[in-house]
């Protein structure tokens, strides 16, 4: 007799309801809140752990197996317009659905209550004044070890693109770093499995420390927002994305089957890096080459926020239609560019997406205090752009190799075929 055994996607979402249900019942509890919220930060800081190690490893590796400089710069330059054209859809539309739905002219700002976000206030204001040249300077590492100690992908990839050029052109000498760099990502790979079947517990903790804090009340008085939000996502995902990937022969619920355990995984934990390790074991399964997983996705990480891009239009009309401020087309037009230059600067920042509105809202006059009403429900909506952007990182990764010829159609049929 064949033993039942539920999938990890399952397990996940078991934790999420449970997580639903423990933090109703634990409103407002303190003990409680201090112990799921101790649990859910060990789990993230497990995912942490490994996401560097990683991304040095295998995009070392990928680039050192791609050699050519003309072919890295030919799929550097593919992804980042690929990346840019998402963006600035994601935020049309965003715009778009705010124009039509006016989810603002519901809210009366003055009956809600307002969060401290004087946190965030500091990094909007110094992301005003750095400009494209401080972005752009900002990506080369002046210690990339010191990069590696804060996270900061950006710099760490360039470096990684550098180190894997540099291995591939000593040729044969360079073979033993290739070959420790492979072991180093087989052996992540092997701790990232250990760390998932921990991630139901995890998922649970985060969201029910979540709900615990904020509660259902706090969705209340902003649920017209919210829901707007989510359906906006769900038409992006299911439309916009599957127009791309029919352009490319593949159905888009083909690829949400692949990728269902790490958007429910993003989704739960509101956490890109969640999802992150096992999204590029996955997708190099799935039949995309090494070297172009390797490089697409942790980039993506960092400049393919689709579902932050649709938050951050979305909620800045949002926040005009509540304060009765109306936004002239041109105003929008110069609210579509700064998104698009303010979302990359911010890349890898904490709490990225309101930091973008927050840095975004003066150059059309809507005040900043408005910020202050969304806070509460930040949360609940970053778990579903979360997990929009890592769908929309995998789907990048397939249209990429696909366009390189660098995707394997035999595997992705018996990856397929493990998922009837």
């Amino acid at each position: 007799m064949k033993k039942f055994k539920l999938s990890l996607g399952w397990q996940i979402f078991i934790g999420l309801i449970l997580g639903i249900v423990l933090g109703i019942i634990f409103y407002k509890n303190a003990t409680a809140i201090t112990a799921m919220q101790s649990i859910g930060t060990m789990f993230i800081r497990l995912i942490q752990m490994i996401v560097i190690p990683i991304v040095i490893s295998c995009l070392t590796v990928g680039i050192a197996s791609i050699g050519d400089i003309h072919k890295l710069g030919r799929i550097g330059g593919k992804t980042i317009l690929y990346f840019e054209l998402m963006t600035t859809i994601a935020i049309v539309l965003g715009l778009v659905v705010g124009n039509i739905f006016h989810p603002g002219d519901f809210i009366n700002v003055h009956s809600l209550h307002g969060s401290d976000i004087t946190q965030y206030l500091a990094t909007a204001k110094s992301a005003n004044h750095s400009g494209i040249w401080g972005t752009l300077i900002n990506l080369i590492p002046v210690n990339v070890f010191s990069s590696i100690s804060t996270g900061d992908m950006m710099p760490i990839i360039v470096f990684s693109v550098f180190f894997g050029l540099g291995t591939s052109a000593v040729g044969d000498k360079g073979k033993i770093i290739v070959d420790f760099m492979e072991s180093v990502s087989q052996v992540m790979f092997k701790i990232t499995g250990w760390i998932m079947k921990l991630s139901p517990i995890g998922v649970c903790a985060l969201i029910g420390v979540t709900l615990a804090e904020l509660g259902l009340s706090a969705l209340a008085p902003l649920s017209y927002f919210v829901l707007l939000t989510y359906a906006t996502m769900a038409i992006f995902v299911i439309v916009v994305m599957g127009i791309a990937a029919r352009i490319f022969g593949f159905r888009i619920f083909d690829l949400l089957r692949v990728v269902k355990e790490e958007a429910i995984l993003a989704f739960s934990t509101a956490s890109s890096e969640a999802a992150l390790p096992r999204n590029i074991d996955k997708m190099t399964k799935f039949g995309v080459s090494p070297s172009i997983v390797s490089f697409v996705i942790p980039t993506g990480y960092t400049f393919n926020l689709d579902g932050s891009a649709i938050y951050q239009s979305l909620a800045a009309l949002f926040l005009a239609q509540a304060y009765g401020i109306h936004l002239s087309i041109g105003q929008q037009i110069t609210l579509l560019i700064t998104l698009m230059i303010t979302s990359k600067g911010m890349a890898g920042v904490p709490g990225a997406s309101f930091v973008v509105l927050l840095a975004t809202l003066s150059t059309v006059n809507i005040p900043l205090s408005g910020m202050t009403f969304i806070a509460g429900i930040d949360r609940f909506i970053d778990m579903a752009r979360t997990a929009v952007n890592v769908i929309g990182n995998s789907l990048a990764t397939v249209i990429i190799g696909k366009s390189e010829n660098e995707f394997d159609s035999n595997k992705e049929k018996e990856y397929m075929a493990k998922l009837k």
